[in-house]
Parts: structure tokens; sequence; C-alpha cells
């Protein structure tokens, strides 16, 4: 950053006078089915609804952080050795892991799924075979050590997808998809358009299950806590059928903001553990494409910093209309770009206007928000969008907390705090 340029101070000065509102700390309650307390016992009740494979049998596992996956996985392994298969573990994500077999099995390591972990090996590459193409010529992929196992099984997460709407969106379909197919698989179907990936993606699953490889896909849906609340076991013919009204109830499920219309919304941590955008869309209302939408509506988008767990994958940075040096200085270009590749969306990963602190990076926001006064706007400040239970927000809010009664307003409002420039506390 061009720290000596005259102009530059002169924005700092701009940045210094800009008063910032005071903000309270609220509790959100958010309804929700309570947490499975046993997950060997969740997957093995599930695992009674399918006939289990033999032979050499290939678990897709994905790079989203899926809430408990490590324990997810160790239980299919376990039910599947005490059967008299041998199975294996490979990445189903895509480009994801900065699109290298060994990037892709410290992803994996990073989330709880290891050799030592979950009782099998992991076998990681990024090669892929061609199976197939939709009927309206989209070619098919899938892992090369998958497609040589004797059966598939994927194991994911169902939730509503970031960039698009369709009866099936992230879950077991996608993962045989996408997934899956690894990047050459993740690109071939992302660049036949996000306007029909809807329906590209379902028709892409229906090659992989008539390979004849894929046995069944192993499904959770997750509470409001990010917590799986239900597994399912769904044979692979059934999937598309059976994944729907679970999208359904993950979409109920899901962890929202309560307001509808935001001037700022502050953004303590992005990254790829906690959403494929770095931000849930679903959340911010921010979307990377035209193919989905929801959520509010926010005048002004703050990041302030990188997960550690997404390793420099910047992902979604693009949604927001300042970051800080902080972040902007955390990203890893490389792995960061192979998404807008695979994914054909370049605006997720352009820089937006950079600031050297989170203060004047709020500063900078406010600013930028017409016709308001920054003391009155409506701020909003989240750690991240997974983390929605206690938020702060400012005064101009309160009134719609008084008349919801989800929402207590744990502590009274006060002045928004920053220590050498960062702001604090960094989690409610």
């Amino acid at each position: 950053m061009q720290t000596e340029n005259p102009v530059y101070e002169e924005i700092k000065e701009i940045l210094r006078a800009v008063e910032l509102p005071s903000v309270a700390l609220v509790g959100q309650r958010i309804d929700s089915p309570p947490a499975l307390t046993n997950i060997r016992e969740g997957v093995r009740e599930a695992l009674s609804s399918v006939e289990l494979p033999s032979g050499s049998v290939a678990i897709g596992v994905g790079s989203r952080g899926v809430a408990r996956i490590g324990e997810v996985v160790a239980a299919l392994v376990g039910a599947l050795k005490e059967s008299g298969a041998q199975p294996f573990v490979v990445p189903a994500m895509g480009s994801h892991g900065a699109s290298t077999a060994e990037g892709q099995a410290r992803v994996l390591e990073h989330l709880g799924v290891s050799e030592a972990s979950v009782g099998c090996p992991v076998r990681a590459t990024m090669e892929s075979a061609r199976i197939g193409e939709t009927p309206s010529g989209v070619a098919v992929y899938m892992d090369r050590n998958a497609y040589e196992a004797d059966s598939v099984i994927v194991v994911n997460r169902v939730k509503p997808h970031t960039a698009f709407r369709g009866t099936v969106e992230s879950g077991p379909t996608k993962m045989l998809a996408i997934g899956l197919g690894k990047q050459r698989g993740a690109h071939s179907i992302h660049s036949a358009g996000w306007e029909d990936i809807h329906q590209t993606i379902p028709e892409a699953a229906r090659v992989a299950v008539e390979s004849g490889k894929v046995a069944f896909g192993l499904a959770t849906v997750e509470n409001a806590e990010e917590e799986p609340c239900k597994i399912v076991a769904i044979p692979a013919e059934e999937l598309e059928e059976a994944e729907a009204p679970l999208l359904e109830e993950a979409k109920r499920n899901l962890a929202r903001l309560p307001f509808g219309e935001i001037d700022v919304l502050v953004v303590g941590e992005i990254g790829k553990n906690i959403s494929g955008d770095g931000a849930d869309p679903n959340v911010t209302g921010r979307y990377p494409t035209t193919a989905a939408s929801g959520g509010p509506s926010v005048e002004r988008m703050v990041f302030l910093g990188l997960t550690e767990e997404t390793g420099g994958n910047a992902n979604g940075l693009g949604m927001a209309d300042v970051v800080t040096e902080r972040l902007a200085g955390s990203v890893d270009r490389p792995s960061t770009y192979m998404n807008a590749l695979t994914s054909t969306t370049p605006a997720p990963v352009k820089t937006p206007m950079v600031m050297p602190t989170d203060k004047m990076a709020v500063a900078a926001a406010l600013t930028m928000c017409a016709g308001v006064d920054p003391a009155d706007a409506r701020l909003v400040r989240i750690e991240n969008t997974l983390k929605l239970g206690r938020i702060w927000v400012s005064e101009a809010l309160l009134r719609d907390i008084e008349n919801d009664e989800r929402l207590e307003i744990l502590e009274e409002p006060r002045p928004m705090r920053f220590e050498e420039g960062g702001i604090i506390p960094r989690s409610a």
C-alpha cells in the first residue's frame, strides 16, 4: 500500500473523522432440531437401510467444514470393514486444496480425516477418468482411484448452495457430479453455464450412478448450530429424489441474520472451512452469480480476516466492498484463483478496497453509504457466517430487536473498541 502518497494521508484524515456507531451485543435464539448425541450410532442406524458393498470401496469426502466429518467417516469405515470390505478415502473436492493431490490430502487431514483418524488409507490424486456425458453433451469425470475401485460411497452434508437454486443443491448429488470429478470434472460442469447448473448437476450425477460404481450416498443434515441432527444413507438410484426433502429441511435449519435491511455488515473472518464462498451468501445476501438470491439487503460489506484453516484460499473475497490489509496480505493467490478458473466465476476472487486497519475498513464502508449518517447507520458485526447466535448491532437496529422475541440484548450499546487498529473483541 502506498502510505507515503499525500492523497493517502488525506484519506486517513477523512476516515479518522468518521463517527462510528455504538453497538450492543445481542443474542439470537434459533430454533432447530437437537444435535445427534452419538455419531457412531447415527451412522450405523442409517446404514441399516442400505446394502453395504464388498471389495474395494472408495469413500468420497469433500473440503467443506462438515461438522464431525471425521467421526462420520470413521463410523462408516468401521462398518465397511466389519462387513469384509476394503475401504479407502478419496478427496472429492474438485479443485480445492490448490488443485494438487498433496494439497487435497492436507485439507482432509485438517478436517480430521486421515488414515490414523478414520482407520483406512487416504488415496489422493488429481487424475480422473471420463465416464460419459450428460444429454446436453457435458463431459462427466470421476476420480481415478474411485473409478478403479469396486464401489464408491460419497459422504456429504445437504445444504443450500451459495450460487444457484435447484431441487438439489449442495449434497451427495453435487459431490458425484463435481467434487468427485476433480478439477477437470468440476470445470466441465461449471463451464456449461450457471443458468443451467441446477439441471447439469443432477444429469451428471445420473451418469455417475449409471456407471454402476456408486453404492450409496451418506448424507448429513445440520441444525442451526452446525451440528449433525440427521444422518441418512440413500441408495444411488434414489439420491436425487431423496435428497430434495433433506434440502428443504436444511433450509429451515439454516441460521440467518434477523434483519432485512443493513447499511454495513462487518464479517470478522472468511474461509473455505466456513463456506465455499468464504462467507455464506445465504447469510450475507451477496451472491457470486445471478442464479441464486435471498437474504438481507446489504449496502456495504467488510471482511476483516481469513481463517487459518482456509490456508490462504480467499475465494469470496470479491463479495466485500472493503477488506483489511491483514486479510489481503494473507491471500494465497494461486489457490484462490484456481477456484475462479474452475467455477468460471471471477467476481469472488477480485480484490476490493484495502484498508490498513479494521477501524479504517469500517469507517470507509460507513463513508460510502450514501445518505446515511455514520453514527446512525444500521450496522451489524458477526464473527463469521456460521456463528450467528451472538452478534453486535448498532443502536439504529435496537427497535427491530425490541419487536422480535427471538432477540435479547446481552450488553448495552457502547462505542466500538479497537486495539492497535484491530477490532475487539474478535469473537462473541
